[in-house]
């Protein structure tokens, strides 16, 4: 939307519900709308909610009083993803604290029946539950008169370099006549990392020891293997050398006494009296209790398991110094084909899944958790800067970000991407410029 439209564009209020870092409020006042209430239940970023917009948010969605929450136009969402994530434990709308709040979602919509909702949550939510959890989402709005439609979108589709798909849910008392979802188009969707990054950051964090380590053994490994071999996506180091049953049964599924004629990660003997020492001996992918794995499951670890068959003459030193780091660091997911295999020339992400490798095009999603999961520039030897990661955000033009650097990641990975959420807004109020114009 150009600036000539923003200034004759009809101002409507908005809510913005479990603000965060206030995602919906940058992007909605960019096109000209105004805020008229808030909540956040973390009192820190309540606190740095207040310094960059001017009045502090109301905490716990549950204990605000909805009848004085002020009526408004358009009603912003982004309600927690962890009960529908896949990386969560998915107990989506049974989860008491944060599954519910949906449901606070509605009682507000039914006491202000605001005209418009931007919703945002993981991709995940259509699919969780079998589809219920949507069907349960969609049917409740549709009853309080809304037409829905959702899109799974990312910052990558529209030039920003991060890959971070996530749901958008929009709805529109009356009908959805005229919006259309924003369109990618070739150029957008390749964007450049290199554009988003800081020259000489005085406040880079540079790389603990012990990750330099893992990645110069991981350079070794991909020193020795040869350049026609094609490396297993993802990669398990631990299951180099295991002989333990996969196919037709699984560990949970066996006697110990059965269990001890194999051998577990690495090659190492099974050993144990009970059946927690047995799993300790185990890839902790193999140690769940499932009667049998599912075939993805199956095909990774015959896949690694053939590698390491073809190429076990090469990697036994190796293997001596993968098998010290922790379980995470065991894995490698090579993510860049059959690009150059050296591991400076990409982007780096330690994650539980491994140790996740990338070509300098896009960033790894950021995520919620703790800062050993903060992108790396491995060129540079260091991670992200804030600055960096808010850039990833459409988040540049934030003042403030909160003071406790890993919380400040850690918001981060909870927000929504500005320009995203820009464009959608735009797209769905597009009509209000033709009512309200000239």
């Amino acid at each position: 939307m150009s600036q000539s439209e923003v200034n004759r564009v009809h101002k409507m209020k908005f809510i913005d519900l479990f603000a965060g870092l206030g995602g919906f409020h940058l992007a909605l006042s960019e096109l000209g709308h105004d805020c008229i209430f808030a909540c956040e239940i973390n009192g820190e970023l309540q606190d740095n909610y207040e310094k960059n917009f001017g009045f502090r948010p109301e905490g716990d969605i549950m204990e605000v009083r909805i009848d004085s929450i002020p009526s408004h136009d358009i009603l912003c969402a982004g309600f927690p993803c962890q009960p529908f994530s896949k990386a969560g434990f998915q107990k989506g709308m049974k989860d008491k604290k944060r599954g519910a709040l949906f449901d606070e979602i509605i009682k507000i919509i039914q006491c202000h029946h605001p005209e418009y909702l931007i919703m945002e949550n993981v991709p995940n939510i259509r699919k969780h539950n079998s589809g219920r959890t949507w069907e349960y989402i969609e049917k409740q709005l549709r009853a309080e008169g809304y037409d829905i439609s959702a899109m799974d979108l990312s910052p990558h589709h529209f030039g920003i370099p991060q890959i971070r798909l996530r749901t958008y849910i929009v709805g529109k008392k009356g009908g959805l006549d005229g919006f259309i979802w924003p369109e990618p188009n070739e150029h957008n969707s390749k964007p450049n990392i290199i554009a988003i990054l800081d020259k000489n950051p005085e406040d880079a964090r540079k790389l603990p020891q012990k990750v330099r380590d893992c990645f110069s053994v991981w350079q070794e490994f991909l020193d020795i293997v040869p350049n026609d071999e094609e490396i297993p996506h993802p990669l398990w180091a631990m299951e180099f050398g295991a002989t333990y049953p996969y196919e037709r049964t699984t560990p949970h599924s066996m006697s110990l006494k059965a269990l001890r004629e194999y051998k577990g990660s690495f090659g190492a003997p099974i050993v144990g009296k009970r059946r927690k020492e047995i799993y300790r001996c185990l890839p902790s992918h193999a140690s769940r209790a499932n009667k049998n794995f599912p075939e993805w499951k199956i095909c990774m670890i015959k896949r690694n398991r053939e590698f390491y068959m073809r190429n076990k003459k090469l990697l036994g030193h190796w293997i001596q110094k993968v098998k010290q780091f922790p379980s995470s660091f065991q894995k490698l997911e090579w993510n860049v084909g059959d690009g150059p295999r050296d591991m400076k020339l990409y982007i780096i992400q330690c994650r539980a899944s491994g140790i996740r490798v990338k070509r300098p095009t896009t960033s790894p999603s950021l995520v919620a958790m703790n800062n050993t999961q903060i992108p790396i520039i491995s060129w540079e030897n260091r991670y992200m800067t804030l600055h960096e990661c808010a850039s990833l955000q459409s988040m540049e033009k934030l003042s403030h970000l909160p003071i406790n650097a890993s919380k400040a990641y850690r918001a981060l990975g909870n927000a929504v991407n500005v320009n995203v959420v820009r464009l959608i807004t735009s797209s769905l109020l597009n009509n209000e410029v033709e009512k309200h114009g000239k």
